[in-house]
């Protein structure tokens, strides 16, 4: 593939909404020119015996089983609580 033009550029940043300076504009032809180049090389590669995926890595279930225990009873709860009443939670009122 040929390099990208300043046209091309010019076109790229327009449908992205950027307003690009004339060094911006020189980079990113060579930038996405380069990006471009390295997409055709990997285009070569024979994939056929490769199964489409949706994941590189294995799929596995990283949850902990299940087990029953004992609740916290009110009082363990509410140890730490600021301010308590009446086996509740007490919290600022958000309306005044």
């Amino acid at each position: 593939m040929s390099k990208l033009t300043i046209k091309e550029v010019e076109h790229i940043a327009f449908l992205a909404r950027l307003a690009l300076t004339d060094d911006e504009k020189w980079l990113f032809q060579n930038q996405l020119s380069a990006i471009l180049e390295y997409v055709e090389i990997l285009q070569q590669l024979d994939t056929n015996d490769i199964p489409p995926t949706t994941s590189a890595l294995p799929l596995g279930n990283v949850m902990r089983p299940d087990t029953i225990i004992e609740p916290l009873t009110i009082m363990d709860a509410l140890a730490n609580a600021p301010d308590s009443a009446e086996d509740s939670f007490r919290v600022k009122p958000v309306f005044d």
